[in-house]
């Protein structure tokens, strides 16, 4: 019986022991990673492998611990653009879809995206449609790009819907970075602010009220309220740190649902000034997907129900049903989103002459252009903005403080000095 070398292991994926029989007969024995039993049947039978028997193996389980860090194990938007481009440029250089699927999950970086498109593979394999095989994973590939792959499929031009999927992507991930960017500044100054003053408050406020009691006498106005602000943040202060570490478990948790969204996302569009930020970031991803869509051939109906829900916003995903029955009904496309206050005239307008003109993914396209320009020109005019206002607000705060733990120091010293 032969035995085979075990082959490269990868990271984040199981060993299979396994034996075979070649197509002499002999039975072979070796280990594979892969991400399942499946994945390893099929890469033996490529090789001309007839599999006897694959199991995961036990070796070294009792010492082997995975450690995997919180949101580790998550694809990003960048993973799928950066897979989009590598998969159409290998598609359109004439490569199987077998070949490319394990050139990519070699080459990506997430773990997770590696061992789904080795699924993927298999199941292509077996004679599966791309599309089909991608809708088993929804966790990890959007609405967007499963129906876009299926109508690329059935014209014949899937690098060339690959090409846009990746243009999409990109342009996304560019817009998401530069809001993170612009909101940085402001977020540091603001968690800066609360620690100073939760740090003076317990820490140095006290000291001061001890000297404050022994001196005797009234203290001012501003500085009884500092010492009462003090005396409340040594019970406030525990509780304040759990709801930090609860908070943001529990609105992970309930921030998809519909009662939610539905209470939280119209308020999103009426905050003052990031209100009007939020509203051109959801123009620019409701115009892009539906004109990348509707490029890709997919059925506007269709397209009109996904790009609601890839809005990100109930206010948008609304006015998409609404055009969705005007379209039913023989209606034009853009007559419903004039009853939409989201939707500025500018864009109910340039949707009706893009329509008229059988150039509508053209129109949708500049629409989402020019939203893009305006949420950076938006980005940088509030970054400039808002860093002195945050200065002069954190300097505000901490002067006053100052100031009001001076004020029983001076009023004793003009009675010393009386």
């Amino acid at each position: 019986m032969a035995t085979m070398t075990k082959a490269p292991a990868r990271t984040g994926q199981k060993t299979f022991d396994y034996s075979v029989r070649d197509r002499s007969g002999k039975l072979i024995t070796g280990q594979l990673e892969a991400s399942d039993v499946q994945a390893v049947v099929s890469r033996l039978k490529s090789q001309g492998m007839a599999p006897v028997s694959v199991k995961e193996s036990s070796a070294g389980k009792g010492m082997q611990m995975e450690i995997s860090l919180p949101g580790g194990n998550r694809v990003k938007l960048k993973d799928l653009a950066l897979m989009s481009r590598q998969f159409a440029t290998m598609v359109s250089s004439g490569l199987t879809l077998l070949k490319a699927l394990s050139i990519l999950a070699d080459q990506t970086e997430s773990t997770k995206l590696a061992a789904v498109l080795q699924e993927c593979r298999a199941d292509v394999e077996s004679g599966t449609a791309l599309s089909t095989t991608f809708a088993k994973h929804r966790d990890v590939f959007p609405p967007l790009m499963i129906n876009m792959v299926r109508a690329g499929e059935v014209g014949g031009f899937l690098d060339q819907v690959l090409l846009q999927l990746a243009e999409n992507f990109e342009s996304e991930v560019a817009l998401r970075a530069k809001v993170k960017s612009a909101m940085t500044y402001p977020v540091v100054v603001f968690v800066i602010a609360i620690i100073a003053v939760v740090a003076m408050l317990l820490f140095v406020v006290p000291v001061f009220a001890k000297m404050f009691s022994d001196m005797g006498g009234v203290l001012p106005l501003p500085t009884q309220i500092l010492v009462w602000m003090s005396h409340g943040m040594t019970y406030a202060a525990p509780v304040g740190v759990v709801l930090v570490i609860l908070f943001p478990v529990l609105w992970k948790k309930v921030k998809d649902r519909r009662k939610v969204r539905e209470f939280v996302d119209p308020l999103k569009l009426k905050v003052p000034v990031f209100g009007m930020l939020a509203q051109k970031i959801a123009l620019s991803r409701f115009t892009r997907n539906l004109g990348t869509m509707l490029k890709s051939g997919v059925p506007i109906l269709q397209s009109l129900e996904i790009v609601g829900d890839a809005s990100g916003n109930v206010v948008i995903e609304r006015a998409a049903k609404d055009v969705m029955e005007s379209v039913r009904s023989g209606r034009p496309l853009a007559a419903p989103l004039a009853e939409h206050a989201v939707f500025p005239a500018m864009v109910v307008q340039m949707m009706s002459v893009g329509e008229d003109t059988g150039a509508l993914d053209a129109m949708l396209y500049k629409i989402s252009e020019f939203y893009d320009q305006e949420v950076e020109a938006t980005t940088e005019a509030l970054t400039s903005l808002i860093e002195p206002i945050m200065i002069a607000f954190l300097g505000g705060i901490v002067g006053a403080m100052i100031v009001a733990m001076y004020l029983p120091i001076f009023k004793v010293m003009d009675l010393v000095q009386g």
